[in-house]
């Protein structure tokens, strides 16, 4: 499930009481940690459920409200915690399906009382999943902080997560096609940029991983496991200084190195994730050959050579893939990895590549048998009738203005002619979305 850079949380009461959170946010904050620290909650009963309602409000966002529950009802809904109803590990604790009197599916996931995580990422997990809501994100149901107990209840997703789905499939069980890949890349991407771009203040997710992704029916994605989150910069403020905390494989080099966080840090784990996609590698894999253990420093020597992408390919794809789109997604993963933050794409303008590529359907039959031509995926011909170059170039010199796909910062880049190539190409992907919209308009 991976390995944790420190051996305890990084969490000071500034973590979620910073200059940009509002006073109901420090309020509620302060309550639950209450709550918490008491390790006991009003009842009217101990066999009653608890109706107590937290109330919180996050920015401009609507009050919602996070039930909570007893022990005596989640151990009930897990028939007493038996492992046939246990369905992961991690490093908070275990998560079981589990069923509430009402009849709904749940997850449950207990802490390890005996783990390195403990009440305070609790507590940012029950206060990021009350204030936070999205299609992307997983929904909170409610929580138990009964005595020494400490408890989450998500709604239950049926798929499992992102991680099961790539690795280690079961004989009778397909492997995630194209399509699919890429709705899932963009779904992760949405709710990445929701967290970075619409919360106030944003926050930074600091674990994003395949682990981490849930599905539900029809593999649509929900980030989850919000302990390390933290509340971004604001103001004048260009990165939060705190513990290196997350799973090795997935942080960025500069975190890493300094511990200052940014946004940009959560677009390096992106870039991981997307590359995963792509692959059908783990980050982080022992079993593969010397050179090949860690999956980014595996890709950097290929992302240099447009002749070698098709290697990157996951064999399990059989093929059936746009020789186009996959060149793309790996220009998009490759610019989300780059080395310095600052080069790094703005999530939003991931989020407009990816969708742009998961709107373009993918025949498994047309594309199960490819040439051997390892040149541009489009011929020339064909890239001239569609004025490729002229799309590229306006869509480079837009994102530079935005501040997007394509930063200036590359000019003096001894492979900046090739860097150049991938973001024009991944700037055409916005680029021309933005024309089809335009086009649709006008008609």
């Amino acid at each position: 499930m991976g390995c944790r850079f420190s051996k305890g949380p990084d969490f000071k009461s500034s973590s979620l009481n910073n200059d940009g959170t509002k006073g109901s946010t420090r309020s509620s904050a302060s309550q639950l940690s209450n709550k918490t620290c008491s390790g006991k909650f009003k009842t009217k009963n101990s066999f009653d459920s608890k109706k107590e309602k937290e109330t919180q409000k996050y920015g401009g966002s609507q009050r919602i409200a996070a039930q909570t529950f007893t022990f005596k009802e989640l151990a009930a809904a897990t028939k007493s915690f038996k492992e046939e109803c246990l369905i992961g590990e991690g490093g908070f604790g275990r998560v079981y399906r589990g069923r509430l009197d009402n009849g709904q599916k749940v997850a449950i996931k207990q802490l390890d009382r005996n783990g390195l995580q403990g009440n305070r990422e609790f507590l940012v997990e029950v206060l990021m999943l009350s204030l936070l809501h999205h299609p992307n994100l997983v929904n909170l149901i409610g929580y138990c902080a009964d005595g020494d107990q400490r408890l989450l209840v998500y709604e239950f997703m049926s798929l499992g997560s992102l991680e099961d789905c790539l690795y280690d499939l079961v004989p009778d069980k397909e492997p995630l096609d194209w399509n699919t890949r890429m709705k899932i890349a963009a779904g992760a991407a949405k709710g990445l940029e929701y967290l970075h771009d619409k919360a106030n203040p944003p926050v930074i997710y600091r674990d994003l991983k395949s682990s981490n992704i849930l599905l539900d029916v029809g593999f649509h994605p929900k980030l989850s496991d919000f302990g390390l989150a933290k509340l971004g910069p604001v103001g004048d403020r260009t990165h939060v200084s705190t513990r290196v905390m997350g799973t090795y494989g997935y942080c960025a080099p500069e975190y890493a190195m300094t511990g200052q966080l940014t946004l940009k840090s959560d677009v390096y784990s992106f870039g991981v994730v997307l590359l995963e996609l792509i692959t059908g590698r783990k980050a982080i894999d022992n079993t593969r050959a010397t050179g090949e253990h860690n999956l980014v420093a595996w890709a950097r020597p290929l992302f240099k050579d447009r002749k070698k992408f098709p290697q990157m390919a996951d064999p399990m794809l059989g093929g059936r893939y746009p020789t186009r789109g996959l060149y793309q997604a790996l220009a998009v993963a490759a610019m989300c990895l780059q080395e310095q933050a600052a080069h790094r794409p703005l999530i939003g303008d991931v989020v407009t590549a990816l969708t742009y590529l998961s709107s373009q359907t993918c025949d498994p039959v047309a594309h199960s048998i490819h040439t051997n031509r390892l040149g541009s995926p489009t011929p020339r011909k064909d890239r001239d009738k569609k004025g490729s170059g002229r799309l590229e170039e306006s869509g480079s010199k837009r994102a530079t203005r935005h501040g997007g796909l394509r930063s200036p910062q590359y000019q003096g880049s001894s492979d900046m002619r090739l860097k150049d190539q991938m973001r024009n190409q991944a700037s055409a992907i916005a680029n021309s979305q933005r024309e089809q919209e335009g086009s649709a308009r006008r008609g």
